[in-house]
């Protein structure tokens, strides 16, 4: 079959939409396409100035032999103001209001537009880290996980409170949660990551930090490495955070409980480095 150019384009866009951070040799397109390498370049160079102009994300070039093209996700920096508006507006409502200064998040998580959104934002932040891994505990933070991780085009990994027989042998370690001090329990699969795995880890709401810290150490236990934190939402909290180095979208300034007013600021994501 002869492709047009224009079908060409679309297929083609279509692809490296799809395999985010894969590097696909240009063989793969001349063979699909039954077209000449050279057509296929200059395909290439039609997709990657609009997705430039578009503001979707970059596409890399790698030379040589084993070389291709590899398609980066960005995120421009209106795009992510608008997603923290977006949130900040959801989020904003006195009926969100739990007990202990803590926000209805269930139905933000199971959306699937809003999560794609978040996980392209944090995907675009940590897009130069080689990132091998996400990782989150069970429940809330795996829809934000998965967001993330098909933007990356990596895997996920739940921690979980208590071990289940499907999961096989497990890793656990006790930590102290920062908000409630009380000592807790957290269990992963040994054969969840290799050692030496770059890995993010992610949450949707943060206290002072206590669960990341745990985290943390289930990464030293299996000899990998943390690469960043992404939070959706923090807490303006009172003591000093437990980590460091983590980006959120938005923070939870103030909540009072009796008036049933919420208090949202933008988070950190801008001052720490996100772009």
């Amino acid at each position: 079959m002869k492709w047009k150019r224009s079908e060409r384009l679309v297929d083609m866009t279509r692809h490296l939409l799809e395999n985010p951070h894969e590097l696909i040799p240009l063989t793969f397109f001349s063979e699909r396409f039954k077209a000449a390498k050279s057509s296929i370049s200059e395909d290439l160079s039609i997709v990657k100035e609009t997705f430039e102009e578009k503001g979707a994300g970059r596409l890399v070039t790698v030379s040589g032999a084993a070389g291709g093209v590899k398609f980066i996700p960005k995120t421009e920096e209106a795009d992510v103001r608008e997603v923290m508006a977006l949130l900040r507006d959801k989020l904003g409502h006195s009926d969100r209001l739990l007990p202990g200064g803590y926000l209805f998040m269930t139905d933000l998580l199971g959306n699937p537009r809003i999560m794609d959104r978040v996980g392209k934002v944090f995907a675009s932040a940590f897009a130069e880290k080689d990132i091998d891994v996400i990782m989150t505990v069970a429940t809330k933070g795996i829809p934000i996980a998965h967001a993330i991780a098909r933007h990356l085009n990596v895997p996920v990994v739940v921690v979980r409170r208590d071990s289940k027989v499907t999961e096989g042998s497990t890793v656990s370690i006790n930590y102290v949660s920062g908000s409630t001090k009380r000592i807790q329990t957290m269990v992963l699969s040994k054969r969840s990551m290799k050692s030496g795995q770059k890995v993010l880890i992610t949450d949707d709401f943060m206290k002072a930090g206590g669960t990341m810290v745990g985290m943390k150490n289930l990464l030293e236990e299996f000899g990998c490495e943390l690469a960043g934190i992404a939070v959706l939402v923090e807490a303006d909290h009172p003591e000093e955070v437990l980590v460091e180095n983590y980006l959120s979208l938005i923070k939870l300034h103030a909540v009072n409980e009796k008036k049933q007013t919420v208090q949202l600021e933008e988070g950190n994501y801008f001052s720490e480095g996100g772009k």
